[in-house]
């Protein structure tokens, strides 16, 4: 049995047949003491944009096509920022995962956000910059909130 995080941020218990591998890219842009997070539709909790990566897609191609997806953006991936491997149950379809999460810093080529009808995404939307310095880590999907904290500890608290 495997103790997974469910997107409404309880803890699922499922057998360890029912997970499914998962490789995903997420972008974290940071520009000018704001960053950008993309709305989950399910839990209303912000995460940072990006998904899964497609077999046989290069990481890095993956990552690109996510934020243009999810946000409208073409983007400049930057540098490497941290990898996290995670078990999550998504409960809208009972679905388990274990995911490895991989995540880059990167900058916006432009700064014009899609509108929610043109996302091509399942669960996001409403993409915003949010003043990074005043984010309150509470807003950010579970999982998600141990990034929030590196970026903290990395980039704010460097900065202050």
């Amino acid at each position: 049995m495997v103790t997974c995080d469910s997107i409404f941020e309880n803890q699922v218990v499922v057998e360890k047949e029912k997970l499914s591998f998962r490789a995903s890219v997420y972008a974290i842009m940071i520009v000018d003491g704001k960053i950008l997070l993309i709305k989950n539709r399910s839990s209303g909790k912000y995460a940072f944009p990006g998904g899964g990566i497609e077999i046989g897609e290069p990481i890095l191609d993956a990552l690109v096509r996510e934020v243009k997806e999810e946000t409208g953006l073409n983007i400049k991936v930057e540098s490497f920022f941290h990898f996290k491997e995670h078990f999550f149950y998504y409960d809208p379809l009972d679905q388990a995962f274990h995911s490895f999460m991989v995540f880059y810093l990167c900058h916006p080529q432009s700064f014009v956000l899609i509108e929610n009808e043109k996302i091509d995404d399942i669960e996001s939307e409403s993409p915003e910059w949010f003043d990074l310095y005043s984010l309150s880590r509470e807003i950010v999907q579970s999982p998600l909130r141990e990034i929030y904290d590196l970026i903290k500890e990395r980039i704010i608290d460097r900065e202050t």
